[in-house]
C-alpha cells in the first residue's frame, strides 16, 4: 500500500509543477518578448520485488521555448523587435550582462536608453545617452541616431549601437527577473547578423488556447493522482478491519 501512495504522491507533485509552469506562461501571455517555459517529466520503473508494473515520475527537463513570437507594428520610435534569432543586451540589476527580446525602450531623466523596467541598454561603448530635444531613430543594425528638433533638423548624430548577440540557446539560463544569462560565461560577443525591426514589438510566444487546454489536462491528471491516494487509504482501512475481525 505504501508503494501505491508513493507513486500517486510523486505523480501529484509533478502534475502541480507542470501546472505552475503553465500558469506562469498564461500570466505572461501579454508580456512583450516573453519565452514560454515548459516542465517535463519521464516515467521510471519502480525497482523492487514482484512485477515491474509500477512507475513514478522524475524531472526530465525544465526548459524554454525559444520560438519567436509574432511581431506587431506600433509606429513608436523607441520600439524595436528582434527579427528571427538574437537577443538585446542589457545590464541587469546585479550588474551582469543579460539578454531580453523585449524592445520597448524608454529614455530616463538622465537621458539614458533603458528598458521599461529601468535597465540600461548596452551599447558598443557602454550605456547609450540620448541628448534632449532630439528625435531618436534606431536602425536595423541597432545604431541609435538622433535628429535635433531645435536648430538645423537635417543633422543626424550617431550615438552608439545597441549590442545584439546570438549565443547558443543551450547556454542560456532564465533568471528570476525574466532575463536570460549565459551559464558559463560573463557575456556573449556581438553578432552582426542580428537585425531589428524599428517601430515594432515582439509579443509573447505563449499560445493562450494551448496553455488553457494544457492546464485543464494537468488539473485532471492531478485529480487522478489524488483519487489513487484516496483508494490507497480506503484499501488500508478495509485491510485493517479484516485483520481486526480475524483477531
Amino acid at each position: 500500500m505504501d508503494r501505491l501512495i508513493y507513486v500517486a504522491m510523486n505523480g501529484a507533485k509533478h502534475a502541480m509543477s507542470k501546472q505552475a509552469a503553465t500558469s506562469h506562461n498564461l500570466a505572461n501571455v501579454s508580456t512583450d518578448g516573453f519565452r514560454a517555459q515548459y516542465n517535463t517529466a519521464r516515467a521510471v520503473a519502480v525497482i523492487g520485488p514482484g512485477q515491474a508494473t509500477r512507475t513514478f515520475a522524475v524531472d526530465s527537463t525544465v526548459g524554454t521555448n525559444f520560438t519567436p513570437g509574432p511581431i506587431d507594428h506600433t509606429g513608436r520610435e523607441l520600439d524595436v523587435a528582434v527579427e528571427g534569432r538574437g537577443w538585446i543586451a542589457v545590464q541587469g540589476a546585479d550588474g551582469r550582462e543579460a539578454y531580453t527580446r523585449s524592445g520597448a525602450f524608454e529614455v530616463n531623466a538622465n537621458g539614458q536608453l533603458q528598458t521599461k523596467t529601468g535597465l540600461n541598454v548596452i551599447g558598443d561603448g557602454g550605456p547609450i545617452a540620448i541628448p534632449p530635444d532630439a528625435r531618436v531613430t534606431i536602425a536595423r543594425d541597432g545604431t541609435v541616431s538622433t535628429i535635433p528638433t531645435i536648430g538645423i533638423p537635417n543633422i543626424t548624430n550617431a550615438l552608439g549601437r545597441i549590442k545584439l548577440t546570438d549565443p547558443d540557446e543551450r547556454e542560456l539560463v532564465r533568471g528570476d527577473d525574466g532575463l536570460f544569462r549565459l551559464r558559463n560565461a560573463p557575456s556573449a560577443p556581438p553578432d552582426l547578423n542580428v537585425t531589428l525591426a524599428s517601430g515594432s514589438l515582439e509579443r509573447s510566444n505563449v499560445n493562450a488556447v494551448s496553455a488553457i487546454t494544457d492546464i485543464i489536462s494537468q488539473a485532471r491528471m492531478f485529480e487522478m493522482q489524488v483519487r489513487l491516494l484516496q483508494n490507497a487509504d480506503q484499501n488500508a482501512r478495509a485491510a485493517s478491519q479484516l485483520l481486526n475481525l480475524n483477531a
